[in-house]
């Protein structure tokens, strides 16, 4: 009797498990065109960073309509939901920015943006041109599917992260504030999770990378200052103009000459330089604006400590004075090595192995390191490119194009997370 008592619980058990898998599946797939739709209107209607009122209500009336406990303005417009499954256990927390960009859209779209605003002090048109209308709507789609599948022990915290571009010049926001608000808090978050689309990774494919795979983001701005005097006489003078390209020089062989470039990658450039009224006075001042890129903390620690040392010392050895101050703007994005080993079986059985892809880093930034300085994070990236595409519009630009056909796996990747992370 026990023995029989046993396979017959053991058969419900197999047969419950596939009796659910086969809900889930054909919940992810009844949301596809919802997704889709939902990103058309968030592309139609994009809002800029700490402005994205329109947008997180609609968020928000999702969420409400699938029965989750939601907060809204949190880190000013941010909005999280969450899910509680049938018993207790671990807390995940999947993100998505939720902010777009002053771009105005060049592409040819029934939904095309057509909104303008005024974004410091010039008029702009406003564009989805990074993609985070469409991780706002596979997270909704990915909420919608678990709210009709929650028997999992655990809870899922879905966050909707305002500002990932950046705050406006005195403001908070972005992830830095939800955190400081308490968003990882209550409950709080054993892991979280992140991804975001590339229009130059083909559809179908997810590609990922352990430790560093984002830079941390520093901006500096260096003042210079020499003494005014006539350009037909530049010895009765300091040029400061002079010493800033002496500068932008001396900064580059950090990179190249001290920096161990075989660890990981490191960039520091001088974006902007301003100096002078006329072509015959040689300027009292000058002011350098530029960004660094690094992957590796001690390398971060290293070369801003050279920049410190080097900028007041090269400006003083041409007879001028110069200050710098150094602005972070991101950590570095560090995929959590042990969990990307446990995680990494889930997006191969979403997406298939050869799709599943082991990239280098990109110097690029993203502020969901500091979510992933407080819990461990994995944050990988979606093809959006279409399968028979030669080139792609690179992010942040008026052209940039997403197809949308690789939106379904984004929403089967984080299901599938979800599922696997808490049955652990």
């Amino acid at each position: 009797m026990i023995k029989t008592y046993t396979l017959q619980f053991l058969f419900l058990c197999v047969s419950f498990h596939a009796f659910s898998q086969n809900n889930l599946d054909a919940d992810i797939a009844s949301v596809e065109q919802k997704v889709i739709e939902w990103r058309h209107y968030f592309h139609e209607n994009p809002e800029l960073s700490n402005r994205e009122f329109n947008t997180s209500a609609k968020i928000a009336d999702h969420l409400k309509s699938l029965g989750l406990k939601v907060t809204t303005g949190v880190a000013k417009t941010g909005v999280v939901g969450i899910l509680e499954g049938t018993s207790s256990g671990k807390v995940i927390a999947l993100r998505a920015d939720i902010d777009a960009l002053p771009v105005t859209e060049r592409n040819d779209l029934p939904f095309k943006s057509t909104v303008t605003a005024t974004f410091l002090g010039e008029e702009t048109g406003v564009m989805h041109a990074c993609g985070h209308d469409t991780h706002i709507a596979i997270m909704m789609g990915v909420a919608e599917v678990l709210s009709k599948n929650n028997d999992f022990a655990g809870t899922v915290k879905f966050i909707f992260q305002p500002a990932e571009e950046g705050p406006p010049p005195g403001e908070e926001g972005g992830a830095k504030l939800m955190i400081k608000e308490g968003v990882l808090e209550n409950p709080k978050v054993d892991a979280i999770f992140g991804l975001h689309i590339n229009s130059e990774t083909p559809v179908g494919t997810i590609r990922y990378k352990p430790g560093g795979t984002m830079a941390a983001v520093e901006r500096f701005v260096i003042d210079v200052k020499g003494k005014q005097t006539h350009g037909s006489a530049p010895w009765s003078g300091v040029d400061p103009i002079l010493i800033s390209a002496k500068i932008v020089d001396g900064l580059q062989t950090i990179i190249s000459r001290e920096a161990p470039l075989v660890d990981e990658a490191a960039v520091i450039t001088v974006g902007k330089i301003t100096s002078g009224v006329r072509f015959n006075i040689i300027p009292e001042t000058a002011q350098m604006i530029g960004t660094v890129r690094t992957l590796a903390p001690e390398m971060r620690t290293l070369i801003l400590k050279r920049m410190k040392e080097m900028v007041p010392a090269i400006a003083k050895a041409y007879g001028g004075e110069a200050s710098i101050e150094i602005e972070n703007f991101t950590a570095i994005t560090y995929n959590d090595e042990a969990l990307v080993t446990q995680m990494l079986p889930s997006l191969q059985k979403v997406a298939g192995k050869d799709h599943v892809e082991l990239v280098k880093a990109t110097t690029g930034g993203e502020d969901f390191s500091f979510f992933q300085e407080k819990v461990p994070g994995f944050y990988f990236f979606l093809g959006g490119k279409p399968k028979n595409a030669t080139e792609a519009a690179p992010h942040h630009t008026p052209d940039f194009y997403i197809d949308e056909s690789g939106l379904i796996l984004g929403v089967k990747a984080f299901t599938q997370i979800v599922n696997d992370y808490l049955a652990e």
